[in-house]
């Protein structure tokens, strides 16, 4: 069955690349059709050469009908090889005086002239040669009818004479229809690869402007999330929050005024306001962690205090900012330093800890620098789930980089920049 299933396949590929089938004659249908695009400038070339004074009307033609040329090419790549190359994008047509000066600055105009001046009529020409060439394969294969259509008195001849030169001319013409299609299809990838080169954009410039647009688009939604952060902070804030202390409140007036109340009673209203001001604190942690106010309003300097003052262990924090970052690094900042010292007091038995924040310039240009260590146990591993891989993820959100030197024993210390033009 594999030996049969292997000679099926052979048979199938033959069959696919013969002179007859569909594939040779779409390339050479679309190798022909290169040449009449190109007849004005060839014509206008040969009569250059011929008459060297003339004007080279054929030739201004090529420059000044860049535009629709570079349209029709397209199109013939489109219809017969079903391969789309995108335009250039412009912001001005090619028919005003801005959209003229634009294409004169643009490489991708002096691209497309490299096409139509050198590599069009190139094309051009193989493809004449190859139309030539199936003409030249098939009468020479059909010699013996040619010569059967002839009226001869001895139309073979002697075996060494005349029929042995049509015997050499069938089989040099059969050579050539067999040779014909690879032709035709190496002159249309070469055409393909010509053509994707010099008529579509730039690819590296196009790929900055992908990389430019991607970046914005990602700055859009860190922007939109930091927005929505704060958004629900202000609403916890402003509405479950201030319900919770009401009713902690209400709870606490009742415990104190109503002192005749059986044992049971008093007993479920001192639980229900000592879970009331536990779910206050709770939230109240849940809110700062998104994004407290006071980072939004006085900076990361005194939010940051704020962490250190309710750490378990003594924090020494140092902030070195002349110029606020921008509202997103100083999100994504805060939450640096609150998951890490969240680490350090969880895992890393540490005595205390150092916080150094500070603006640097570095290779990637203005960068916020964060620096946290501690003299704890060490050994802090990312796949150990100590919180580090949301910590990577969201310091790699902004594009910033993460450094943890943590070995065992001691210390630890945590580097991040991140940069501040985001």
């Amino acid at each position: 069955m594999t030996n049969r299933g292997a000679l099926r396949r052979t048979y199938t590929w033959i069959a696919a690349h013969t002179p007859w089938s569909a594939w040779a004659w779409r390339n050479t249908a679309f190798g022909a059709a290169a040449i009449a695009p190109t007849l004005p400038l060839v014509l206008g070339s040969l009569l250059l050469i011929a008459v060297p004074g003339h004007t080279p009307y054929p030739l201004l033609l090529a420059v000044v009908g860049s535009p629709l040329l570079t349209g029709v090419q397209r199109s013939r790549f489109r219809t017969l090889l079903g391969l789309d190359i995108p335009p250039v994008v412009r912001e001005h047509p090619w028919t005003t005086a801005r959209g003229i000066a634009e294409r004169l600055r643009s490489e991708s105009i002096w691209r497309q002239y490299g096409y139509h001046l050198v590599a069009a009529p190139l094309v051009a020409t193989g493809a004449a040669l190859l139309v030539l060439a199936w003409a030249l394969g098939a009468a020479a294969a059909s010699v013996y009818a040619w010569a059967w259509m002839m009226p001869r008195e001895e139309p073979f001849g002697p075996p060494t004479g005349w029929q042995s030169q049509c015997d050499t001319i069938t089989v040099l013409g059969a050579l050539l229809l067999l040779a014909a299609p690879w032709a035709a299809a190496a002159l249309t990838r070469l055409d393909a690869v010509a053509a994707a080169a010099l008529l579509g954009p730039n690819r590296a410039r196009e790929l900055e402007r992908r990389v430019e647009d991607l970046a914005e688009s990602r700055a859009g939604v860190l922007d939109a999330a930091d927005l929505e952060r704060r958004r629900i902070e202000r609403d916890l804030h402003d509405g479950a929050q201030q319900r919770l202390v009401s009713l902690a409140m209400n709870l606490g007036i009742a415990r104190a005024t109503l002192r005749d109340l059986p044992p049971e009673a008093k007993a479920v209203i001192d639980e229900a306001h000592r879970e009331a001001k536990e779910a206050i604190e709770e939230l109240s942690n849940l809110v700062r962690g998104l994004h407290p106010a006071v980072l939004e309003d006085r900076g990361l300097d005194a939010a940051l205090s704020g962490i250190a003052a309710r750490a378990p262990l003594p924090v020494e924090l140092t902030v070195d900012i002349a110029v606020r970052p921008g509202p997103t690094i100083e999100a994504v900042a805060y939450f640096v330093v609150s998951e890490t010292l969240a680490n350090v007091a969880k895992h890393a038995r540490a005595r205390r800890c150092s916080v150094s924040i500070g603006r640097v310039t570095g290779d990637r240009g203005d960068l916020l620098r964060i620096v946290v260590t501690d003299d704890g146990v060490g050994g802090a591993d990312p796949a150990g789930g100590s919180g580090l891989v949301g910590l990577r993820k969201r310091v790699g959100s902004v594009d910033g980089t993460i450094l943890i030197n943590s070995p065992l024993g001691g210390p630890t210390v945590v580097t991040v920049e991140l940069p501040c033009g985001l």
